[in-house]
């Protein structure tokens, strides 16, 4: 629910317009998965989302400076900094869908921001569920083979006589891992048949 009236609106122009955050308000990040779950638990208690299909992110709108001690895996707070600004961008009131970038929830000036704690609240419900339990450690991402502290699980391989492992990728590159082939899942099944090789 809005926390109190701005004195500020999303911009009325043709196009997306980059905003800094930490001016008017600060925003909550997630992967659109994770938000979709979100939104559901959170209902008509949500304030104004920016949805971002282009990039697969969902953006809440937030009190400045309420939620910087916050620790959830693929979550990012996005606030000014001391020594940098961040802008995000922000479409036009009027962009409500059939855009890359839309209000997922509508902004309006009594339903702004989000609470802080029912959002952290819901997100932290919403991760656990679509992302399952937290990896132990730091992981190698398959793709750049560095180590990132937020390791998503994009696949178990297996092989004919040696258990499955489980196959991690950064945040960045985990939409991009390929979809595993139906026909070529299937061929590999026939073959573990053949071989008396299923459990």
């Amino acid at each position: 629910m809005t926390t109190r009236n701005l004195p500020w609106q999303p911009p009325n122009a043709d196009d997306i317009e980059a905003l800094p955050v930490g001016k008017w308000w600060d925003a909550i990040s997630a992967p659109t998965p994770v938000a979709d779950r979100a939104l559901e638990l959170i209902g008509h208690r949500s304030g104004a989302v920016i949805q971002d299909d282009t990039y697969g992110k969902t953006y809440w709108l937030i009190g400045i400076d309420t939620a910087r001690s916050w620790c959830v895996r693929q979550i990012r707070v996005l606030t000014e900094l001391a020594d940098e600004g961040t802008l995000l961008g922000v479409p036009p009131a009027s962009w409500v869908t059939g855009r890359s970038s839309y209000w997922r929830v509508p902004f309006r000036l009594d339903r702004c921001l989000t609470d802080t704690r029912l959002l952290h609240d819901a997100l932290a419900r919403a991760v656990r569920e679509i992302l399952g339990p937290t990896p132990d450690g730091r992981q190698l991402c398959y793709r750049c083979q560095l180590p990132t502290d937020e390791p998503v699980p994009v696949a178990i391989a297996h092989s004919g006589s040696v258990a499955g492992r489980t196959v991690y990728a950064c945040p960045t590159h985990a939409r991009d891992y390929p979809a595993a082939d139906a026909m070529t899942q299937a061929a590999a099944m026939r073959r573990a048949l053949d071989r008396g090789r299923t459990r």
